[in-house]
């Protein structure tokens, strides 16, 4: 059963503040002390009254099934979005009967043509049946759609009794430049759009249980683990902690993206063609923060990342830079003009960086965060991101709200693990280690292990390492 509604009143700004008082609760959930609320037991209760603040459009339906297990076939989720995130053989958990709401905020942009809406700014929120009084909030990675994190994390955190929100942080696509009026606003209204769907999907789930949730926890990867560290930065009022999946780190000084990508790709033909002129570009890989050891990724993330990556987020970061041209060149050489390749951020004009400011992130968290991040990293090297956030915490004086975990043999995507399943090891068993962790360090004052790097046994089978990834070992 579907229930659609669409606002008549006009678009409303954000709220300053909270719609609900977040309560701390004295023990951390397990999926076996998953409960219905009181006067909530019934299958899809409520159903009819749940309303989400500030949606343009939202569309409720009773499931059977919260999961990828039944999402699939009864159409709601795409597994384009999630498509190569995950590890092949990694189980999908069944049994989550609840209610779905699809919807989208108030949205002037269009890339996102999930549900044939062609409107961005769509979230989706999932509410188990059996709920063990939290939620959880996550933004889509790279610049994929609110469905992305459904394997990776929803399905689990859903298996563990948690409502779980999404959003698509408001553009989509590999043009999401074109949205916003100035350099950095698409990826500033990523953060918005969290902050957004945070309040309204906390307001919900108390619509649904007759109470508000006990604990929100924000979560994501890559740029959803960026997203992370900003709320925790900027609005840690609304969260009781995050887990943060390799974020991407943005600062106005470097390092960023745009600061070891253009060597990688100025270099990386050298390297490849090999000769007297590779050893050279092999130097200046590794220079970068391109990990040794990591050569063998190299290859397929500079043609399926490095190039595209650095032009569509220069383009957002700096148009002016090959002027009228759009995102520039793919696969430019070096030497030719306007080339992604030699773009010098530290070169380029004040109000570049002054773009890159208006994302950035200053270590300042307010509540505690478990960071895991890849040693084989070779689209974000943990070098250029992670070891300098931790480090930036901690100057920050908030190092004691921080774990920080290097897992040896990670790498971006876990997808790749099945390619090379000798060499990596999947950093989904690690997220559910770190995010259980947090259960316990807020929900019980269990602290977590010092931050220190994870080894990977060489002799390890790979289904061992699916099965789970100790931090304390």
């Amino acid at each position: 059963m579907a229930l659609a509604i669409r606002s008549a009143s006009p678009p409303t700004r954000l709220a300053a503040t909270a719609l609900l008082t977040a309560v701390l609760i004295a023990t951390a959930a397990s999926p076996a002390g998953a409960r219905p609320a009181s006067g909530s037991s019934a299958h899809c209760a409520r159903q009819t009254h749940l309303r989400v603040p500030g949606a343009e459009l939202q569309r409720a339906d009773c499931l059977a099934e919260l999961t990828t297990a039944g999402t699939v076939a009864s159409g709601h989720t795409d597994p384009a979005d999630w498509a190569g995130l995950t590890p092949k053989d990694l189980p999908v958990p069944s049994g989550v009967p609840g209610v779905q709401i699809d919807g989208y905020f108030p949205d002037s942009s269009t890339t996102n043509t999930n549900h044939g809406w062609n409107h961005d700014a769509q979230f989706v929120i999932r509410l188990p049946d059996h709920w063990n009084g939290g939620l959880v909030v996550a933004g889509s990675p790279g610049v994929r759609e609110q469905y992305a994190n459904d394997r990776a994390i929803g399905d689990w955190v859903l298996s563990r009794g948690y409502a779980f929100a999404a959003t698509d942080k408001g553009n989509t696509g590999v043009a999401f430049h074109r949205d916003g009026q100035a350099p950095g606003d698409a990826i500033a209204e990523w953060n918005t759009r969290v902050t957004q769907l945070t309040r309204a999907a906390r307001a919900v789930v108390a619509q649904r249980y007759r109470r508000p949730p006990a604990r929100t926890l924000a979560t994501g990867m890559s740029n959803g683990g960026y997203l992370v560290r900003w709320q925790l930065e900027n609005h840690p009022e609304l969260y009781d902690g995050g887990v943060d999946w390799e974020g991407t780190l943005w600062r106005a000084d470097g390092p960023n993206l745009l600061t070891f990508l253009p060597p990688a790709l100025a270099a990386y033909p050298d390297y490849a063609a090999g000769g007297p002129r590779g050893e050279q570009a092999h130097g200046a890989l590794l220079a970068a923060g391109f990990p040794a050891g990591s050569e063998f990724l190299w290859p397929y993330h500079h043609r399926s990342y490095w190039d595209l990556t650095q032009r569509i987020y220069r383009e957002e970061l700096d148009p002016e830079y090959d002027g009228p041209v759009e995102a520039g060149t793919p696969f430019c050489a070096s030497g030719s003009p306007a080339c992604d390749a030699d773009y010098a951020y530290a070169d380029r004009p004040a109000e570049v960086h002054r773009a890159v400011a208006k994302i950035g992130l200053t270590g300042r968290i307010g509540r505690p965060l478990i960071t895991l991040h890849g040693t084989l990293d070779v689209l974000l090297p943990i070098s250029q991101d992670s070891d300098v956030y931790a480090e930036m915490v901690r100057r920050a004086g908030r190092g004691a709200l921080l774990r920080y975990y290097r897992i040896e043999g990670g790498t971006h995507v876990d997808s790749l693990v099945d390619a090379f399943p000798d060499r990596l090891r999947p950093l989904t068993p690690c997220h559910r280690a770190a995010f259980t962790a947090l259960e316990d360090w807020i929900g019980r004052g269990v602290r977590p292990p010092l931050g220190r790097t994870v080894p990977k046994d060489p002799a390890a089978d790979p289904a061992t390492l699916l099965a789970g990834c100790p931090l304390d070992a």
